[in-house]
């Protein structure tokens, strides 16, 4: 979806300044807001691109005013309230009102290393792939109401296919209830200048992974056309 969580390639925003000595969590709330997300993944509440698509749905004014796991926590919050499993009174109230529900799957200590552990996201694939490695192509200009990998600043670009990553997982799909719908994932190379104009550093190159939904078939520009030409 388009928000103002698409920063990448934005101006205004000042620069990333890195931590020194970062530690891992700057309070004990963020561990546990950190435990509680992974868990509730673990035991199938909803998937990582449902995640994702939590943090995109949060007021712009709330998203650039929360530190990063105080968005992870009114996600969290969210989510539990939208599946049923706690009332915003509850939330509200810091403690449960009704008995609590019984969950499909258990969590247990013996499940904590699992809730570390990154999920496996291929499939079978339901076609041959459309792209191979040197293929030209462009990202289709897409402003979806919902969820995308898809980075704004990447779409109506021309690139060129680096590698095929097999097929995964949609994250468009699964992030709005519509099932796995898997699809081919390929890695794409773009000129920094293509993405950010002539102004971009001429040897600023920039890859970045693309599912096949998100691209077209592209000739090569006018000027490597013109190019080709010459004796």
């Amino acid at each position: 979806m388009d928000g103002v969580h698409d920063m990448g390639g934005m101006h205004g925003f000042g620069k990333v300044e890195p931590e020194e000595n970062e530690p891992v969590f700057h309070a004990a709330w963020e561990a546990r807001c950190l435990a509680l997300n992974r868990a509730m993944g673990v035991i199938g509440a909803w998937t990582i691109d449902e995640e994702r698509a939590g943090v995109e749905e949060l007021p712009p004014e709330v998203y650039l005013s929360r530190s990063y796991y105080g968005k992870w926590a009114l996600r969290l919050e969210n989510l539990v309230v939208k599946r049923g499993l706690a009332g915003a009174d509850e939330i509200a109230a810091g403690h449960a009102l009704r008995p609590g529900k019984p969950l499909e799957r258990k969590f247990g200590v013996a499940d904590v290393p699992r809730t570390l552990t990154r999920g496996s996201f291929g499939r079978p694939a339901p076609a041959p792939a459309r792209f191979k490695p040197g293929d030209r192509v462009r990202t289709k200009n897409i402003h979806p109401p919902t969820h995308t990998r898809l980075p704004r600043y990447a779409r109506g670009k021309r690139g060129v296919i680096e590698a095929v990553r097999g097929c995964h997982v949609f994250p468009d799909s699964v992030a709005i209830g519509a099932g796995e719908n898997p699809q081919w994932l390929y890695t794409v190379l773009f000129e920094g200048r293509e993405l950010w104009g002539e102004g971009a550093d001429s040897t600023l190159k920039v890859s970045i992974e693309a599912f096949e939904p998100y691209l077209e078939a592209a000739a090569a520009n006018p000027a490597e056309r013109s190019e080709s030409r010459k004796p």
